[in-house]
């Protein structure tokens, strides 16, 4: 069977460079200002990772601060390109990745559901038909003709999360934000995400709770200092994780 078949997600030696300015004293600076070389650091967030991720696995990404987590779902979304490196995705993806990315803070919680569902790939009809539900689901019915920008970090994950599940992705990329919000949510949020995971929808999620992955993901990558230290099954990988005793 061809990996198109069966591979929801390869990453292929992808690494990722940042250029940081460098902070610099007025001193120093003097020279930039005369038309001087400007001080720049570079920065690899990833190095040489390789993954292939199966249609329909629920994998937890795990690591301490720094290590390229976020980095790695962003590349995986499109959000970001590898420096180096290939990225190849089949399927209709949904990326939860900032809370609020794809969101106007200006415009009410209506329109921004139209202009995220649009970003994600639905047509303005199928959000029109769909618009109820995904109100329902985020409960924000109260809220919904008001500006976002008036929301509290708990409603942009109500929202978010709402606006990403009715599309009905083949892939969902969640990173970190289920540490927000209140737990009655949460729960509901795990869920859905049990309904997809029974579908067949791919799964990535990054999250710093561990229990969270153990009990939800069948498969677990650990990333440190910007590589691969183990992939494999989630008790293993858990082990290795908590055994290391970084954070």
């Amino acid at each position: 069977m061809k990996d198109n078949q069966t591979i929801a997600i390869s990453v292929a030696e992808a690494s990722k460079l940042f250029r940081l300015q460098k902070q610099r004293t007025f001193k120093e600076l003097l020279p930039a200002l005369f038309g001087g070389q400007k001080a720049v650091e570079h920065f690899w967030a990833l190095e040489n990772i390789n993954l292939k991720i199966k249609k329909g696995e629920t994998v937890g990404i795990i690591g301490p601060n720094g290590a390229g987590k976020s980095t790695l779902l962003k590349l995986m979304a499109g959000v970001t390109k590898p420096t180096k490196g290939k990225i190849t995705l089949n399927g209709k993806i949904a990326p939860l990745i900032e809370l609020g990315a794809g969101f106007h803070p200006e415009l009410t919680g209506r329109e921004n559901i139209f202009l995220n569902g649009i970003i994600l790939g639905l047509s303005k009809k199928e959000v029109t038909d769909r618009f109820s539900e995904i109100v329902d689901f985020a409960e924000l019915w109260e809220f919904i003709d008001q500006p976002i920008k008036h929301y509290s970090s708990g409603m942009y994950l109500r929202l978010a999360f709402s606006v990403a599940v009715h599309t009905n992705p083949d892939i969902l990329l969640i990173d970190e934000i289920l540490a927000v919000g209140d737990d009655n949510f949460r729960k509901k949020c795990f869920k859905r995400m049990e309904e997809f995971k029974k579908a067949g929808v791919t799964i990535i999620l990054v999250s710093h709770a561990l229990e969270q992955i153990q009990k939800f993901c069948t498969r677990a990558i650990y990333l440190n200092e910007h590589r691969v230290i183990v992939d494999g099954k989630v008790e293993e990988v858990s082990e290795k994780y908590v055994n290391a005793g970084v954070n």
